[in-house]
């Protein structure tokens, strides 16, 4: 296997990579005030192969409740395309009392059109400072030959347990062959506040 010489040149001097590195496009941002939901329903279509979604500031005005997304292939009509999902966790207590890396069995579906939880909703509360930011890949949604795989990832400060950082991973797909155009991010239950930008990757 042959060596990669970098004959001590800075990152500033590279003109090209071996693999291709996507740029960021910005379509959209959307801010929730007290909102029941947000939904992009335009600038998700055969542009891009990827569209991610910024999650800034997620914060519930409702204790012990689950952030959530569905999609939708009628321009946002209907938000209910089956999914099959799975979740995991890491967390850490802020005393350093305790650990843990476990499943979500709470925060996965098997073929279900509900819609898919992205944290636990147990320790998501509307304490002051309780908030939760991520990011979340929704792959060449347009297909009308596959389904639409997402990965989604964030991170929140959680106060009901003693203060905490939680962790969500959470991945799936829309078993759906229709091309997907629409797609909601809404709290369980009561209205939310934050920011979630749409870019295209190129």
């Amino acid at each position: 296997m042959p060596l990669i010489k970098l004959n001590n040149r800075s990152i500033k001097d590279v003109t090209s990579l071996p693999f291709a590195v996507g740029n960021l496009v910005h379509i959209q941002s959307q801010t929730a005030s007290n909102s029941a939901s947000i939904s992009f329903t335009t600038g998700i279509n055969s542009t891009y192969k990827e569209y991610q979604f910024y999650f800034i500031n997620i914060y519930p005005r409702t204790d012990n409740v689950q952030f959530q997304f569905n999609m939708s292939t009628d321009s946002g009509s209907n938000y209910n395309v089956t999914k099959t999902s799975t979740a995991f966790r890491a967390y850490h207590l802020e005393d350093d009392s305790y650990t843990a890396l476990d499943y979500l069995t709470a925060g996965d579906l098997a073929q279900s059109t509900s819609f898919q939880p992205l944290n636990q909703s147990t320790l998501f509360s509307n304490a002051s400072d309780e908030n939760l930011g991520g990011i979340m890949s929704l792959f060449n949604p347009a297909s009308t030959t596959y389904v639409k795989h997402f990965i989604h990832v964030n991170v929140g400060n959680f106060d009901d347990v003693g203060g905490l950082c939680l962790n969500h991973f959470v991945a799936g797909y829309g078993n759906t062959t229709s091309a997907i155009n629409a797609v909601q991010f809404k709290m369980s239950s009561g209205n939310m506040d934050g920011t979630i930008a749409l870019f295209g990757v190129v």
